[in-house]
């Protein structure tokens, strides 16, 4: 006898395959490919790619852990081929954050982890195990969080980024930075991230005195960076750093 309670308003296609003890609610998507090993619950307005593995105790599209929310209908998105490991929690949106949740794909959350409100992950992503964002946390692509550790709400982490274990990030971390501490500095570039991205050395240590040169507290960041040349500013990754600066929100950002 199939234990699990699965609506018949739900959205399932053939191909997924639900564990026993599973709890899937009146308007959840599930799209081809996708496993429900055992006990896993999604609920609320919850729309899932292909290929997505959730593993036992997942919670799934359950309601905000925020006080302003009323009740709104509000949306969770999952694109494909993200893996969600035991206990791992994701909540919808509210109207204050645009009611929607997203992730978009490839993205691992280990064991514990927790996405809250209104959050956005982008590809690629890893969460190590209980790490946790607060509402509207913005993740760029191939970032990783580490263990126990915490980033504060509204915060936004670049792509290629490195937050180091046990940390607990308040401001916004640069695009290929590295963060380690409890409202602590930047501690550099995320060395290993541009290595597994295929720049050269001398690529790295261009990038380095380019951070080092922005953060100059001599002068302001904007002065910093409007001094730079063009020839540096042309580089990919540079441009990308200076994109995020300008577009940084109220959070500020992590300095040296």
């Amino acid at each position: 006898m199939n234990s699990s309670i699965i609506s018949d308003n739900a959205k399932i296609d053939p191909s997924v395959k639900i564990g026993p003890y599973c709890v899937i609610g009146d308007n959840v998507e599930i799209e081809e490919d996708c496993i429900l090993h055992s006990h896993v619950s999604i609920t609320g307005h919850t729309k899932i790619g292909k290929k997505n593995n959730f593993y036992p105790f997942a919670s799934i599209g359950s309601s905000p852990q925020d006080l302003k929310y009323k009740g709104e209908k509000s949306f969770l998105v999952i694109g494909n081929n993200n893996t969600f490991r035991e206990n791992v929690t994701v909540n919808t949106g509210t109207d204050g954050g645009g009611l929607y949740t997203r992730i978009e794909d490839n993205c691992l959350f280990m064991v514990g982890a927790h996405i809250a409100h209104d959050c956005i992950i982008g590809s690629n992503v890893i969460l190590a195990n209980n790490a946790t964002l607060a509402g509207h946390v913005e993740i760029d692509n191939n970032s990783i969080i580490g263990g126990n550790s915490a980033i504060h709400q509204f915060v936004k982490v670049g792509k290629n980024a490195m937050v180091g274990g046990m940390s607990g990030l308040e401001k916004n971390l640069i695009p290929y930075g590295l963060y380690i501490g409890i409202r602590s500095n930047l501690k550099g570039l995320n060395l290993i991230g541009l290595k597994r991205k295929g720049l050269a050395n001398n690529r790295i240590t261009t990038l380095n005195h380019f951070v080092e040169n922005i953060f100059d507290k001599n002068d302001s960041i904007e002065n910093n960076y409007n001094k730079i040349d063009d020839e540096i500013r042309a580089i990919e990754e540079v441009s990308e750093i200076i994109d995020f600066i300008k577009t940084s929100n109220q959070r500020g950002l992590v300095t040296l």
